[in-house]
């Protein structure tokens, strides 16, 4: 098994919680940072412009997303620009759709000729990975594919994410990125097919330091830990 410093895939630290940024921030294999609405709300952020400019005054060698909030592609637009001025190494997250399963892809290729940096999200199948490819062009972009939930449907993602792989092969300044992650194992996987980014939550992320941890050593750590707990709570049969 590779070391994590190994890795040719670029991992993304996904998160809102400041402390936990911060903390990743020192890790350097953490190349990238990605937010969304739902950890924002998770962190208590009423307002992202504040936060965002924030969190930009500490991370500024590192990519950083932040996504629009609104549901209607003017404004979407309007947000999309806004967010980009806040700073050079801002990513502007635009959802595959809006509520209602319109697709983006019009909005897409207008942000993209404007030059800001984008990334596309939620997208969780691979006619979306082409039809995203297709309108942000060669430009600066994370096309960022939801594995984690297509592989909670039962449905193994490497094959598609493979096949995106590909896709975006003949664009050089597109990026897959693998999103929603469960586990280690993910990060591993998607190296393996040449995925150029994989986004975790902090509590994926510090399980890293487990990598290469020998099998039958963590075996007996689990035994322990589960002694520990039965005397610790007075369990009685």
């Amino acid at each position: 098994m590779k070391k994590i410093e190994d890795l040719s895939i670029k991992i993304f630290a996904d998160g809102a919680n400041k402390s936990g940024m911060i903390d990743m921030c020192s890790k350097p294999y953490i190349k990238g940072f990605t937010t969304n609405p739902s950890h924002l709300r998770k962190a208590g952020v009423s307002d992202i412009k504040v936060f965002a400019k924030e969190m930009l005054s500490l991370i500024k060698d590192r990519p950083i997303c932040f996504e629009v909030i609104s549901d209607d592609f003017l404004e979407m637009k309007e947000q999309a620009l806004t967010i980009a001025d806040w700073g050079d190494n801002v990513y502007v997250k635009i959802p595959v759709t809006n509520t209602s399963g319109i697709p983006s892809y019009d909005l897409i290729n207008e942000l993209a000729e404007t030059g800001i940096h984008l990334t596309i999200t939620a997208i969780c199948t691979l006619k979306q990975v082409i039809e995203v490819s297709s309108a942000l062009g060669n430009h600066q972009s994370f096309v960022a594919v939801f594995a984690g939930r297509v592989a909670d449907t039962g449905t193994d993602p490497l094959p598609m994410m493979s096949a995106a792989v590909q896709v975006l092969s003949i664009y050089p300044k597109q990026e897959l990125l693998w999103s929603s992650t469960r586990e280690v194992l993910n990060i591993f996987q998607a190296d393996s097919i040449g995925c150029h980014i994989i986004t975790a939550t902090n509590d994926i992320l510090k399980k890293l330091e487990l990598v290469g941890k020998d099998h039958s050593e963590y075996s007996l750590d689990t035994v322990k830990e589960f002694r520990s707990d039965a005397i610790s709570a007075n369990l009685q049969i």
